[in-house]
Formats: C-alpha cells, structure tokens, sequence
C-alpha cells in the first residue's frame, strides 16, 4: 500500500478513493514549512482578534447573524455551538467508504492553508483516517451551500470528542474511543469549526466516489455488449474503424474498438452478417456509452479542482494578511458535475435493459430458448429462466431514470434568505450514487444472462480470449442455469464484485 501525503500539493480522484477503501496510508506532511504555512493562519486570526477584535464567524453569528456581535469572552464558545446547532441531521448515516472519502477531502482542501486553522486540527483528522475512527454522518440535511454545514458539523464534533463513531464494527461514543486510542478531543478555536464545516467536502468526497464507479461501469457495459453482439448474433460490421472514423467523438470511438477487439473484427476477418442492421441497443451502444466517455475528462476536472480548493468561507491570507469574505463554498460544480453523471449512468441501465429485452424473447433472440431457460426435455414446461430477472432489471432501470431529474435546480432560499440560491450538490452527488448502485445491478442481471445465451449457443470455445476470461470468472460465483433456483445470493455476491473492480475488462 503507497502513502498518500497531504502538503498543499493537488491530489487526485484515485487518491481519495484509494484512502476511502484502505488501500493506501494516510501521511500528513511534517516539512517545517508547511507546519510553518498552516499554523501561520491562525496565528493571524488571534493577531486580528487582538488587534481589531473583528472576524466573520469568529466574533459574529453566523450567516445571517453576521450582524451579531459576540463579545471576546464568550468567543471560544462559538464553535461548539455552531457544530451543536447544526447536528440536526437525518436519514441513513454514509457507510465506511464514503465517510473516509469526506474526511479525505476534507484534509485536502485545509491542507491548502487558506482556513485560518492549526496544524495539529490536520494532526488530528488524519489520525481519524489512520485508526478507521470514523464520525456517524447522516446523509441527509445539507443543500450544498454553505458547503455541507450539517453533514460536517459531525466531523467537528468527533474532533472535539464528541457524538458517536464507527470504530472496529461496532457504533461508539467518540469519547469512549478516544480514551481507547489515547487521542485528546481538540477544545476547538475561533475560525476552526467554520473551517471545518463550510465546505464541499461531502458532496466532493462522493463526487470522487461516483466518478470511479462510472468509470468502471462504462467498461463493464462495454464488455457485456460485446458478448451480447454474439450472443444475438449481431452484425460485427457496426464497429468497424472506418465507419467510427468519420464521427471523431474520442470515447465513442474508444468504446468501439474495444468492442471491435472483443470480437476480433478485422479488414480480414470474413463477414457473416445475419442481418443489415442490429436493433439501436446494439448498433448504437458506442454512441451511447461514449457519452459516458466523453464527459469523463471535464467531470475530471470539475471535481479533481473542487478537490483540491479552499472552499470555506471567510478565506484566510496569512501570507497578505487579508481575510476575504467570499462564496467558496458553494457546490456548483458538483452539483452540476453530478447532475450530469447520474444522466449518462442511468442511460447505461437503459442500454442494458434493452439488450435484456431482446435477449428473453423468442422474437427477437434469433433462436434462444425463451427466457434464457437451460431446462430440457419434461422440464422445460416448468421451468422460467431469467423471467423474473429480466422484470427485476426493468424495475432498477425505472428506479434509476426516475431520479435523474436534476437537483441542482431545485434551489431553495433558506436561512433567513442569506442562503437564498443554494448548490444542492451533496443531493445530487448522493442520486448518482444511488444510480450507479442501480445500474451495478442491471450490468450484473445483463452479464448473467448474456453468458448464459453464449453458453446456451455452444459457442464460448470461439469467442476471444478476453470474452473467454469473462466467462470464465462469472462462472466462478454463478453456475449455468438448467433449472429455476434462488438467483438472489448470486447476484448480489456479483454486485460486490463489480463494485471491488474484480472483473476483468480494459487496460
């Protein structure tokens, strides 16, 4: 396992997912500099609370109690009512991966030095990361500006030692953990709970998340299409280079050769097309996966730069001296980024729920028994096949293309309307993941069933190598199926798998 260091250099996707699913070590930079550089930010907040006695958030209210004077007293007690006010949240707590993500993200974004916080609150959210101390969050209460307050205010809390965590399995008190692991709750300072709290660092970590799973899938769609080309006896010629040649979209054209190399279809390969043309499902499943593709490099770019931000609010210049009250916060992007991810995910379903259809019925499956059944003889009157499968895929597939309405333009004025036109961005991130958890079943349903109707045509011998090893390895969790039987177990242990990456497609 490598180390991930955290300096105030940019970090990337695959390095938050990594951290998210321990496979890769939590370093916090100890360089005198960057110590130096961090500690300097709030240094100049007691500097200016000295000198001016005036911060946003420090010695005001919040949001639209800025106008709210707090006396230099009671200062210190600010940030744990801001972190106690807003534990309000509701609905399912984020599971151990997405957690670990959010604190990632989050240790990114202060270890840019721009929040006015104390190296030893980066000290401190690292070792979360390091021991698997993880902070209950719940998934639901924030609109995304200003940044994910109440998603957040659970990690404040955890840091000063309080509220429950996730610890070996098991759902503790902070407190009881910390005096586990000899950890000292942080009494946390003026400017810190707002650093910690108002930000993207929900809704990004998830970003992260999805962004690696869509990216997967793509291929995974890609892989399955190509056995169910052979397994309805598709016209290969749909995928030749030249025809793909003069529409130059990048990753169309990338989803098509891969599948022209899935079937091994060359300029000297011999054609045998059964028919001119294939139905849209087939012939089009480049041009509809290379939409996926093809926004991968932007949604790259939108989420790796919200990453890799400081996006709280007030910003804190130590190096200027300058304390500048701005939006950072807000989750535009992502909401925006997700927003347009669940769409391209969700058409993958679609595609594959299509490929299904054509698959179960005699009328359209050039001579495979109906359903899919494996049964012979007697037996083939009582026996169903993939039925029931094929109208759980339709089911995923509806639940999926239902929630891609986006969330991003169902702003709301909150707040007092200070927050009067918000992101919706940790809503939208959290859709596409229930998308993809979606659409992960369906490839799994389709990849069942395309196998089983190569197998039912006795042609697995003359397929590729790379569709023969597919073949291969579901077989290791999910037998042929000659006769009806509980397909549940199957599926979801094929569920994991794609969602570990263990299938093997592309380079």
């Amino acid at each position: 396992m490598t180390n991930i260091i955290f300096n105030g250099e940019p970090l990337t996707i695959e390095a938050i997912c990594a951290l998210a699913h321990q496979q890769a070590h939590v370093e916090l930079s100890q360089q005198p500099d960057f110590v130096t550089r961090i500690d300097k930010g709030a240094l100049f907040i007691d500097t200016l609370l000295k000198e001016e006695g005036f911060v946003y958030g420090v010695t005001t209210g919040y949001g639209d109690s800025c106008t709210v004077s707090i006396p230099l007293h009671l200062v210190e007690q600010l940030p744990k009512h801001l972190y106690t006010f807003h534990g309000c949240g509701l609905g399912q707590h984020f599971d151990a991966i997405s957690t670990r993500a959010i604190l990632a993200t989050r240790l990114t974004s202060l270890a840019r030095g721009y929040s006015g916080v104390r190296y030893l609150l980066l000290q401190q959210l690292a070792e979360l990361l390091k021991q698997d101390i993880l902070p209950l969050i719940p998934q639901e209460g924030s609109v995304g500006a200003s940044g994910d307050l109440t998603p957040l205010s659970y990690l404040a809390a955890v840091l000063a030692g309080e509220r429950d965590v996730l610890y070996q399995g098991e759902r503790l008190s902070t407190q009881s953990v910390f005096t586990r692991t000899q950890i000292q709750p942080l009494t946390l300072k003026p400017k810190e709970a707002l650093a910690i709290m108002n930000g993207t660092a929900a809704m990004t970590g998830l970003a992260c998340l999805a962004y690696q799973r869509a990216a997967y899938l793509s291929q995974l769609t890609t892989r399955i299409t190509s056995l169910a080309s052979v397994a309805l006896k598709g016209n290969p010629c749909h995928f030749d280079e030249k025809l793909f040649s003069v529409k130059a979209h990048s990753g169309q054209n990338r989803v098509a050769e891969r599948i022209r190399a899935d079937l091994q279809v060359t300029e000297a390969a011999p054609r045998h097309d059964t028919r001119l043309q294939d139905r849209y499902s087939l012939r089009c499943a480049p041009h509809i996966i290379g939409v996926l593709e093809d926004s991968l490099p932007w949604l790259r770019q939108f989420i790796e730069t919200e990453l890799n931000s400081a996006n709280d609010n007030p910003i804190i210049d130590a190096e200027g001296e300058h304390v500048l009250h701005g939006g950072h916060f807000y989750g535009g992007h992502i909401a925006f980024a997700m927003d347009s991810l669940k769409i391209a995910v969700a058409n993958l379903a679609d595609l594959l729920d299509r490929q299904m259809a054509q698959l179960m019925d005699t009328k359209f499956n050039n001579g495979l028994p109906a359903n899919l059944s494996g049964a012979t003889g007697e037996q083939r009157i009582l026996n169903h096949g993939f039925k029931a499968v094929q109208i759980a895929v339709s089911a995923w597939t509806a639940e999926a293309l239902k929630l891609t309405m986006p969330a991003s333009v169902f702003s709301r004025s909150t707040e007092c309307h200070n927050q009067d036109k918000v992101s919706m961005g940790t809503i939208a991130a959290r859709d596409c993941l229930r998308i993809l958890e979606l659409t992960e079943q369906v490839a799994v349903a389709a990849l069942l069933a395309v196998v089983q109707a190569i197998e039912l045509r006795g042609t697995v011998e003359t397929l590729s190598p790379a569709l023969q090893q597919t073949v291969k390895q579901l077989r290791q969790h999910s037998p042929f199926l000659d006769h009806d039987r509980v397909l549940e177990h199957e599926l979801r242990q094929c569920v994991q798998l794609v969602r570990d990456r263990w299938w093997a497609v592309y380079d």
